[in-house]
């Protein structure tokens, strides 16, 4: 018995150190998560949070790499996995009453896509 195992071809695309918390990006990531590439950027362009533009500009990098690297057909890609992950932290001081200091941890994210063009039939 043979295993033929087919080769899927992907797109990826990553942004780095976005200035924006990672719990905060995961709320619009979520809602792109297995949707086709055209219905995803409809969704992202009519929510109204800080982190829709950076994904939208994100979907459409790995857009275009999965045309122009890979001669995939953009209106069959979807997004077969997005995710995010802590970048690095800025860490300052806010001072406070009877010389006391209090932490501000300024967070950032890296985000990743992968794009897969869905099979028809």
């Amino acid at each position: 018995m043979e295993i033929v195992t087919e080769e899927t071809s992907e797109a990826r695309a990553h942004v780095r150190q976005v200035r924006i918390a990672p719990q905060k990006v995961r709320v619009v990531v979520d809602l792109v998560r297995g949707k086709n590439l055209r219905d995803a950027l409809a969704i992202l362009n009519h929510t109204p949070k800080r982190a829709s533009s950076v994904i939208s500009k994100l979907l459409k990098s790995a857009a275009a790499n999965a045309e122009h690297n890979h001669d995939m057909d953009g209106q069959d890609l979807y997004v077969h996995a997005i995710w995010v992950d802590g970048g690095p932290t800025l860490k300052r001081i806010h001072p406070r009453s009877r010389g006391q200091a209090f932490p501000i941890l300024k967070r950032s994210s890296h985000i990743s896509v992968v794009l897969r063009p869905r099979h028809r039939g």
